[in-house]
């Protein structure tokens, strides 16, 4: 069995066609067919690229992708996966940030108050014998 860079390549001269030819047929830029042909996979975008370039690049030669793309599948498998470390979470202590948290919403209350009183419109909290109108109105009545 043939590298699959070196099967698509035979398979693609045997079709009289260019790597230039191939490239406007699948859209895909001139230097990944020919990283393609060359089994230079990781030098390619991505997994999903590869795949999908593979699956353009086979039909445009003739060749029936899924073939392909288990071929590609198993010359990349990996002999051994060394696992990566698990990183140990971090916890961070509560302290000052939630103490800033509180000041904070302590300090908007207190603010709202203030402005509330400060804002707060005149006359209707007195009393209402000391109120303008109930004067005006308890003159008026004392002259009648």
């Amino acid at each position: 069995m043939h590298p699959l860079g070196t099967y698509l390549r035979r398979a693609r001269t045997a079709r009289g066609m260019s790597v230039g030819e191939i490239a406007r047929a699948t859209r895909i830029p001139s230097t990944s067919i020919e990283r393609i042909e060359a089994g230079q996979f990781d030098d390619l975008p991505g997994e999903v690229f590869a795949r999908g370039f593979l699956r353009a690049y086979a039909n445009s030669v003739g060749l029936h992708a899924d073939e392909v793309l288990a071929r590609y599948t198993a010359s990349r498998r990996a002999v051994s996966i060394e696992p990566l470390p698990i990183a140990t979470a971090v916890t961070r202590s509560a302290g000052p940030r939630f103490g800033v948290a509180i000041a904070f919403v302590l300090l908007l209350l207190l603010f709202t108050l203030a402005l509330s009183v400060v804002l707060r419109p005149r006359g209707y909290d007195r009393p209402a014998e000391l109120s303008e109108r109930s004067l005006s109105s308890a003159v008026a009545i004392s002259r009648a």
